[in-house]
């Protein structure tokens, strides 16, 4: 296994040096467009909501585009319209020096060379809660991910990406801010649409919500809980990242009976290690990290989340929103720290124990005044055409 890992080191290594030599040798196609969502994990997310729009739009009848997903043979995926090609492979490396435009939703390697007369589409995929980048309040000796990268070279990489941006999505007002400092972008590359991924929740209707229950096996007469927490920056081993699960099904089985039923989404950065529990059938539905989270916003009647910026596209349905912060005071005293002030701008009552937040689902106990605040500030740009305004806008000249 260790030499197989090696072998495969060095043939990645010889192909990126290839690559870096040979990129400028071939031309650029102004009618070729690829996309990435998550270094390739699926079809999702902006990058998706775009491709779907254009699929509408005569404008690009004749254009070719690509998407570059991991293991897509294993995977059995199939994208009307597009061709389908493995993420890190000889044709990622040719279509990515061959396409005019990179529509993508997270960084880039630093390996990748981009030329002056591509367009790079950065749509990124939230609004942050947590500190991002430059704004992260580091100790001298902070490391980041697995790889234990230094602050300095953790934001170096952040800076190379940015500067072969031409575009970048900001959903409000509040990000516009926010990515000048954390991402060290200026203001004339910052479009500011809203995210084109919340068409879809924007636009749903009582039959979408049927046919999303009806793919999820999901029961019609019971009311859906969605719980999405977050990955932690601190919790890591070799394979990925961990998530040591604080929630105990059993009781928010017997507190919240069988009215409601909870789908369960961790992060696609989590290794999920809650192994089910046949106790929990028919109350407790486990959801692949890899699926498409608008989905599951839509089908849902509550959000529980923590830290993840989940909530701020939740927040477009006016459905209630619940925060298990059962490790609050660790996270932000110890990880990146907030950019709001977590008890007064949030769009819901922060619980550290599950048993009272349980009790409150149960009696209906919510304030609306949260949401129509926090959307006011953070959801204005939300209006169901976001996709349309992104493409109209990157690509006035054709």
């Amino acid at each position: 296994m260790f030499l197989l890992r090696f072998v495969k080191k060095i043939v990645a290594n010889i192909i990126r040096i290839v690559y870096r030599y040979t990129y400028n040798l071939i031309s650029i196609d102004d009618k070729v467009i690829i996309f990435i969502s998550f270094h390739g994990r699926g079809y999702s997310d902006n990058p998706r909501a775009i491709y779907e729009q254009m699929r509408q739009d005569a404008r690009f009848k004749d254009y070719k585009f690509i998407w570059f997903i991991k293991n897509h043979k294993q995977k059995n995926i199939e994208i009307p319209g597009a061709e389908v090609k493995e993420y890190f492979s000889l044709p990622y490396f040719y279509y990515m020096s061959k396409a005019k435009y990179w529509i993508i939703n997270c960084k880039l390697p630093t390996y990748i060379c981009k030329k002056p007369d591509q367009i790079y589409l950065q749509t990124w995929h939230g609004t942050p809660l947590k500190r991002l980048g430059h704004d992260i309040i580091a100790s001298d000796n902070a490391t980041f991910y697995r790889s234990a990268m230094s602050f300095e070279s953790m934001c170096q990489s952040y800076d190379i990406d940015v500067a072969r941006y031409n575009y970048m999505i900001s959903p409000n007002k509040f990000c516009t801010e926010v990515f000048q400092t954390s991402f060290g972008i200026n203001r004339e590359r910052l479009i500011e649409t809203g995210y084109p991924r919340n068409d879809f929740i924007t636009n749903a209707t009582a039959d979408d919500v049927k046919s999303l229950k009806d793919k999820f096996h999901l029961p019609m007469d019971k009311k859906i809980i969605l719980y999405a927490p977050t990955w932690r920056d601190n919790s890591f081993v070799a394979a990925g990242y961990t998530f040591d699960l604080k929630a105990d099904f059993h009781k928010w089985k017997d507190i919240l009976g069988d009215e409601y039923v909870i789908v369960f989404k961790p992060h696609y950065l989590i290794i999920n290690k809650y192994e089910n529990d046949h106790s929990l059938d028919g109350f407790l539905y486990s959801i692949s990290a890899n699926a498409e989270i608008n989905e599951l916003y839509v089908l849902s009647d509550i959000l529980i989340t923590d830290y993840s910026s989940v909530f701020f596209d939740y927040a477009v349905l006016n459905r209630p929103i619940y925060f298990y912060m059962y490790d609050i005071d660790e996270y932000k005293g110890e990880l990146r720290g907030f950019y709001l002030d977590i008890y007064k701008e949030l769009p819901g009552k922060i619980y550290e124990y599950e048993k009272q937040m349980l009790l409150d689902i149960k009696n209906n106990v919510y304030d609306y005044s949260y949401l129509k605040i926090f959307n006011e500030r953070f959801n204005s740009e939300q209006t169901g055409n976001c996709a349309q305004k992104v493409i109209d806008i990157v690509f006035k000249d054709i």
